[in-house]
């Protein structure tokens, strides 16, 4: 077997033993996205460098569809099979039927840490860091990914996040028509 498939086993491998445990994770891979989305939506109405929290957060959505759309690209070309197909995990959320990589859980959490670190919001890109490392390691102990599709997550919501900082400017028509919704 390859490191890949060791790890995902040795990972996977921990479920399924302390169901407490077992719900937390499984609690994590569905929920741990959207409560990240949901800390950088207040951003949006912060008084508080109100132009640049505005501008983070559209710079947040803006990674965030990017990697989604990097990850659709990557797809054309590379049709990996999820690892309990290949009998590897045992699953302990309901199956999926698009090919395992890359994750889109990792790549959007991931999308909103490099997004901040990029930044240079250290301090906030540490903390959704730190969450999107918790839905990474979900995704791989619930037996839906191998731990390669969540790196190849962070892979390409790097890229869509340097793309970003690259390309949209605070100065720019397209952010200032969006930030001054609401």
């Amino acid at each position: 077997m390859s490191i890949d498939s060791n790890l995902t086993s040795l990972i996977n491998g921990l479920s399924g033993h302390i169901s407490f445990i077992d719900s937390l994770v499984v609690a994590v891979t569905h929920w741990g996205l959207p409560l990240m989305i949901l800390c950088v939506v207040p951003l949006w109405w912060l008084r508080l460098n109100r132009c640049e929290m505005r501008y983070l957060a559209v710079s947040s959505a803006l990674t965030f569809i990017s990697g989604l759309l990097i990850n659709q690209f990557v797809l054309m070309f590379i049709s990996r099979a999820r690892p309990y197909t290949e009998g590897l995990t045992h699953l302990l959320i309901e199956p999926s039927t698009d090919p395992s990589f890359p994750s889109d859980h990792a790549t959007g959490a991931f999308a909103i840490a490099v997004t901040f670190f990029f930044h240079g919001r250290n301090k906030m890109g540490a903390l959704f860091s730190l969450g999107a490392l918790l839905v990474m390691f979900s995704r791989v102990y619930v037996g839906t990914h191998y731990v390669t599709d969540v790196l190849g997550g962070l892979v390409t919501a790097s890229i869509a996040g340097l793309l970003v900082r690259r390309f949209h400017y605070r100065e720019s028509f397209l952010n200032r028509c969006l930030t001054r919704i609401l």
